[in-house]
């Protein structure tokens, strides 16, 4: 049974930083791209940052700069560094793995930056 279960969201202010971790089981981790995901309420789910199995990185463009994704293959993980959090980074975050047709999800956590 495949599983990513992510962890580290919580409430927190404007300019302040969170850390996200997906931790996944039931496959082989170093064979997967993954990324985090996020969806604001009512609007589409959109790509935070990926990271493939050369750890070659990409983000989109409004968190360049102050997210930070990396993984760690013995740990069957992959993190999100989010530093200078602003309001629009408001969002449920999902962890992400993807390989050949297989394509995963988490069950997504909470991150909201408010004052």
């Amino acid at each position: 049974q495949v599983q990513l279960v992510e962890s580290g969201g919580g409430l927190v202010q404007p300019g302040g930083s969170l850390r996200l971790s997906c931790v996944a089981s039931g496959i082989i981790f170093r064979f997967y791209s993954m990324a985090w995901y996020r969806q604001a309420p009512g609007k589409q789910r959109e790509l935070v940052a990926n990271i493939n199995t050369d750890h070659s990185t990409n983000y989109r463009d409004s968190v360049k700069g102050r997210f930070t994704i990396s993984r760690d293959n013995s740990q069957n993980s992959v993190h999100l560094q989010m530093t200078s959090l602003k309001p629009e980074d408001t969002a449920v975050y999902y962890c992400n793995g993807k390989f050949a047709t297989a394509d995963y999800w988490g069950q997504g956590t909470q991150v909201t930056v408010s004052s």
